[in-house]
């Protein structure tokens, strides 16, 4: 007596929530979605303080600066629309926030020659200018130009660029202060501190729980991290690790960004002062035609790229991609990031743009845009709940990097590295990336590479004319310092 197999499960739409979003059609279900949507709101999370922390308290021109609490808000709200606004409309797991890397150059670059208002009309203008090449096609002419090797590439770069960040937010892997080796093993060589030994045990935890196909694997290690560390954190009272007045480390064995214990009242009331804070009026006497150019030049090509290759990995994570990368609802999908940028500029919380540990939801299942409207939805009840969010500590959320990380590097099986034409420009695009810290960087590695590898040793005619254009943008890219430096001005 023979036993039948299970029947599929139907992809037929159960109802017109399951229809717009595609759910059943993508093998998913609306708990997966929700709770995957949950996890990518917890590993994004961290924005809402990091990003205040590197905006905030940096004088521009003028000597003004951006209060703390309003960049936190201006944050959240932000990361709330878009990721909203994004999953309605591409019906993507995708989540948005304000990019990291951008808000760094904004912050210890651009307001050192320009005003904070001045700063983030720059980058509204860099969103516009995005918008304008999705929705001419040219954007994603660029994306159909890139070798499918680049593109699997990128993902595995990606991925590995994701874990090096978990690595380092949980204090696993940190900086010596030495020319060699440059970063090293927690503190001298060893996991000394309580965060990142609690790291570890959430990483192993979910791993576990991956490994054993349990439903909310990486929810349940993240919660349970965070749980374990609110104890620890009652019981010992470790607190935050800080910096003096002479930039020596405070509690070298403390938290790293978020102390996981709650003080005061959990709820607040947002301060929205910065939205539309923003200043078209470029004073020509202090800041050159020249320097706007180029920092808007350097905008957009972090952001374009940063975006384009991070869509790619999460879509292939995702199994939404077909075999040249493209996913449903591509220019879409480019249109909204480049909102995104403008959104960001307009709120004063710099360039939202997609989020890599959106991949943390995509490996809990998430398949579509309801996980989207999950996070956002929680981003925006994150406003009025700031002290709330900043429980989970970097240092737990940074375990669910790991994991994702280690998923999105298994796409490199699919790359066939007999051709040496292709082996080294995948290497530099996945190595250059966690190295620099920037995905743009090691898009750019890989790009350059590819192009110049293939002209001189006879494979000119299968470079695209597309690719040409955009291998000599990202040289200029690689050499903006001497070329500023040659106009007179400083990024």
């Amino acid at each position: 007596m023979t036993t039948a197999p299970p029947a599929p499960a139907s992809t037929e739409p159960k109802n017109s929530l399951d229809r717009f979003f595609e759910i059943s059609k993508r093998g998913s279900t609306i708990g997966t979605e929700i709770r995957g949507g949950l996890v990518t709101f917890v590993t994004m999370a961290y924005i809402v303080i990091l990003n205040p922390i590197i905006l905030s308290g940096k004088p521009d021109v003028a000597g003004d600066m951006l209060s703390f609490n309003a960049v936190g808000a201006a944050t959240a709200l932000t990361a709330g629309v878009m990721t909203i606004l994004f999953g309605l409309v591409t019906r993507l797991p995708f989540g948005f926030a304000a990019g990291l890397g951008i808000n760094a150059f904004v912050a210890f670059s651009v307001v050192g020659q320009v005003t904070w208002p001045e700063a983030m009309a720059l980058v509204m203008i860099n969103g516009v200018v995005i918008v304008l090449l999705a929705a001419t096609g040219l954007r994603k002419a660029i994306f159909d130009a890139v070798p499918f090797q680049l593109k699997i590439a990128i993902t595995v770069g990606i991925g590995l660029f994701i874990a090096f960040i978990g690595f380092v937010n949980s204090g696993f892997v940190t900086a010596t202060g030495a020319s060699s080796p440059p970063v090293g093993l927690g503190v001298n060589g060893s996991v000394a501190t309580v965060p990142t030994l609690l790291f570890v045990i959430t990483l192993l935890l979910t791993g576990i729980l991956v490994a054993l196909k349990i439903k909310g694997g990486m929810l349940i290690g993240l919660i349970g991290g965070t749980v374990l560390a609110v104890i620890v954190e009652a019981i010992w009272h470790i607190g935050a690790r800080g910096f003096d007045d002479e930039g020596n480390v405070v509690n070298p064995g403390g938290w790293g960004l978020t102390v996981p214990a709650l003080s005061g009242s959990p709820v607040g009331v947002p301060d929205l002062s910065l939205i539309g804070a923003v200043d078209f009026s470029f004073d020509l006497s202090k800041v050159s035609l020249v320097a706007i150019v180029m920092i808007v030049f350097t905008l957009l090509f972090t952001n374009f790229f940063d975006a384009m290759g991070t869509m790619t990995g999460l879509a292939k994570e995702a199994n939404l991609a077909d075999d040249n990368g493209d996913f449903p609802r591509i220019k879409s999908a480019l249109v909204v990031e480049g909102v995104g940028a403008i959104a960001g500029g307009a709120t004063s919380s710099s360039s939202s743009t997609v989020f890599i540990e959106s991949g943390a939801g995509i490996g809990e299942g998430a398949r579509t845009g309801l996980a989207n409207v999950v996070t956002g939805v929680v981003f925006l009840i994150a406003m009025f709940l700031t002290p709330l969010t900043s429980i989970v500590p970097t240092e737990i959320a940074a375990a669910a990097l790991i994991i994702v990380g280690a998923m999105m590097m298994a796409q490199i099986r699919y790359i066939d590295f007999s051709d040496f034409r292709v082996l080294l420009p995948v290497f530099l695009t996945v190595s250059v990336m966690p190295l620099t810290y920037s995905i743009a960087n090691g898009i750019g590695a890989g790009f350059v590479s590819w192009v110049l590898i293939h002209a001189f040793s006879g494979k000119a005619k299968t470079i695209s004319p597309l690719l040409w254009v955009v291998g000599a943008g990202f040289l200029i890219f690689f050499a903006r310092g001497p070329i500023e430096a040659l106009f007179g001005v400083g990024i």
